[in-house]
């Protein structure tokens, strides 16, 4: 292949993954398989280091790269970014109305509402159609330029559907779910924890190495542009229809309302309904439909006049500290919990909060006894606020954190560096049952049944002294323990024989060394390809792959140093557990499920989970964990739930395993 034929293939390359990027990250609506999508970026990575010259700044290879920044430069806002004014209460959102029609001498508005996202404002600067800048808020008129940061999100387009200039802005945001499991490592790890997913979002963003922002799960919404001089549209709806067109991310849940009454309680409905969004919202934001109406009203020194931030009530509860207890995690942490009395917060009980280490419970300065204030950071996670000191009788009682384990009594440590207290027993007792625990859940291998309440009992009974002990349990032990019955048994012991046939990457997750991530796991194991290579391999071929940096090949290295680590693997292969990172069916056969979506529910007798999904992947398919209007099949075993309900509401088609297993049969022939 010539150059020019090169450039024409680079070229239609880049149009067709950052569309598919939009139809992924964007719209949730892939139009094909996670393999056809990794095939086309492995071309263009091809094409472009064989002709450097083809790369383009809106090219996909582009969205991490460069090395890190050494310190952040400043930028100006080409309009400024000015902070909301709050309404706290329905009477101040009220008072809003009454001003804006004063102002405007307009008595018939529309009204926009849209959930006041809590992450960090950023601007997003196009030339001619391609992203050339990304910004923080800063000071409203001169912000940071975090142009290497904002690339790295997939919902971000680096290119987008018209050859434009404009200035828009939008809000970086964590996902709750991934914040939670992201300050859960950082706890394990001996890192300071974020206080929220805004500080984790804001965090993020600020970092000099962009492999760093890359490895997050940060996501973003456009709310609107810095100025819309010289285009068609007369509304702010128009203006995000518009931005939608052009392949950005706008809100689904935006709404126009005619009627103040009903912005008033669509509010107060959203402080209720918040709880069951992915991510964090601390309120709702109300603005003038009608541009012109908002030029009109024009601008205060830092806010707009025609537009508000609805505050929803901060949900704070009092409660005491009855106990402060220490866990120990699979990686020795040593975290202090407070135990609370039982009370309830954003929809659930709460009955403990983790302090996370000997320096953050200093710093609140807790002691048992203690009247305490708690909510849940990020509407998620309980977190204790403050101490009421001035409630204090008297009989609170300090604590101190111990210096050895409390689980098997061996001497903790500080390692250099870090802020947790670690036990460095690798025996320790604790450790090897949350290890167990955690080499069974679903990321890693996956075995049904094999919950903590088992694992645990099965740590006790001495049946298990390390995960390859698994595959060596025999039916008489497990039908001995407690509420074990023959049923059971048989179930626990197929789930563990299917967990076998896992790919490597989930074996190695499972393994568990420190700092790896399921991400991680998988990337090691594709460039590896056998646990053999990864065993033999050094720190420097580790830091060699993309996105493994130094602290994780290390910490591999070491892991497969330890000659008890090296006795567990041993087990495992003499057990028939697969070492391997199989070749995915169909990349020399047929894709036959290319581009359909797939949600399983219920237990399959004929699969694990896992197996099912591999099965389906394999062969071009993609598995989804909730349905909508872009799943196809539906596959239903026992028990399947309330995912049954939502396929025949949206008419999507349930499969048993019996047709799923005919699907396969009838195509492919690997089904016995």
């Amino acid at each position: 292949m010539n150059l020019d034929e090169a450039r024409e293939r680079a070229v239609r390359l880049v149009e067709e993954i950052n569309a598919h990027d939009y139809n992924y990250y964007v719209l949730d609506s892939p139009v094909i398989s996670d393999r056809e999508y990794d095939l086309l970026k492995r071309e263009l990575e091809k094409l472009e280091k064989k002709f450097p010259q083809l790369v383009t700044p809106d090219s996909p290879t582009q969205r991490v790269g460069g090395k890190p920044l050494e310190t952040f430069k400043s930028v100006s806002h080409t309009a400024p970014m000015l902070s909301l004014d709050n309404a706290f209460s329905i009477n101040e959102l009220w008072d809003f109305v009454r001003r804006i029609k004063n102002y405007s001498g307009i008595k018939e508005l529309e009204y926009v509402v849209e959930p006041k996202m809590d992450g960090l404002a950023v601007s997003l600067l196009y030339k001619s159609g391609v992203l050339v800048r990304g910004a923080t808020r800063g000071d409203g008129y001169v912000g940071e330029d975090i142009t290497h940061n904002i690339r790295t999100i997939k919902s971000v387009p680096l290119k987008l559907r018209e050859r434009v200039d404009l200035e828009v802005r939008g809000e970086v945001y964590f996902p709750s779910k991934a914040f939670q499991e992201l300050n859960d490592r950082r706890a394990e790890e001996g890192y300071p924890l974020f206080a929220n997913p805004r500080n984790a979002a804001a965090g993020s963003m600020r970092q000099l190495d962009p492999v760093i922002a890359a490895s997050r799960p940060l996501n973003i919404f456009i709310y609107g542009m810095g100025s819309y001089e010289g285009f068609p549209f007369r509304t702010h709806m128009e203006m995000l229809k518009y931005l939608k067109e052009l392949g950005l991310r706008v809100n689904p849940y935006t709404a126009l309302y005619t009627d103040f009454d009903l912005v008033v309680e669509t509010c107060q409905s959203w402080a209720v309904k918040r709880y069951e969004l992915p991510y964090e919202i601390d309120g709702m934001v109300i603005k003038i439909n009608d541009l012109e109406i908002q030029s009109l009203a024009g601008y205060t020194a830092r806010s707009p006049r025609w537009a508000v931030a609805y505050k929803f009530p901060a949900e704070q509860v009092e409660t005491t500290v009855e106990d402060i207890q220490v866990s120990v995690g699979r990686t020795g942490a040593l975290t202090p919990i407070a135990l609370l009395a039982p009370v309830k917060v954003s929809g659930s009980v709460v009955k403990r909060a983790s302090l996370h280490n000997e320096d953050i419970l200093r710093e609140k300065g807790v002691k048992i006894g203690d009247r305490v204030i708690i909510h849940k950071a990020g509407e998620v996670i309980p977190e204790l606020v403050k101490v009421l000191v001035e409630k204090r009788t008297g009989n609170e009682k300090e604590f101190v954190m111990p210096q050895s384990c409390p689980a098997c009594g061996q001497q903790v440590a500080h390692i250099p560096g870090e802020v947790a207290l670690r036990c460095m027993n690798s025996t320790c007792p604790v450790q090897m049952y949350e290890r167990i625990v955690h080499f069974a859940s679903r990321g890693a291998m996956d075995i049904e049944g094999l919950g903590p309440a088992v694992a645990k009992m099965l740590w006790e009974k001495r049946l298990v002294e390390d995960v390859a002990d698994l595959y060596y349990l025999k039916k008489e032990e497990l039908v001995a323990l407690e509420r074990m019955g023959e049923k059971s048994a048989d179930n626990l012991l197929e789930a563990i024989q299917d967990s076998k046939k896992n790919p490597l990457n989930k074996l190695l997750y499972g393994l568990g060394p420190r700092f790896l991530g399921d991400k991680g796991s998988k990337v090691i194991a594709e460039h590896f390809g056998s646990l053999e290579h990864i065993i033999s391999a050094s720190t420097e071929e580790m830091i060699a792959v993309p996105e493994i940096g130094p602290k994780i090949a290390a910490s591999i290295v070491e892991f497969f140093q330890n000659p008890s680590n090296l006795q567990v693997v041993e087990k495992l292969h003499t057990a028939g557990v697969n070492l391997q990172q199989s070749q995915k069916q169909g990349e020399e056969g047929q894709q036959i499920l290319e581009g359909q979506t797939f949600v399983l529910t219920g237990k399959l007798e004929s699969f694990s989970r896992s197996e099912a999904q591999s099965r389906i992947e394999s062969l071009g398919g993609r598995v989804t964990s909730s349905v909508s209007r872009n799943t196809d099949y539906v596959v239903a075993g026992e028990n399947p739930g309330s995912k049954m309900e939502q396929a025949r509401s949206l008419e999507v088609r349930v499969l048993t395993e019996k047709q799923f297993q005919e699907i396969l049969t009838a195509k492919t022939g690997i089904v016995d």
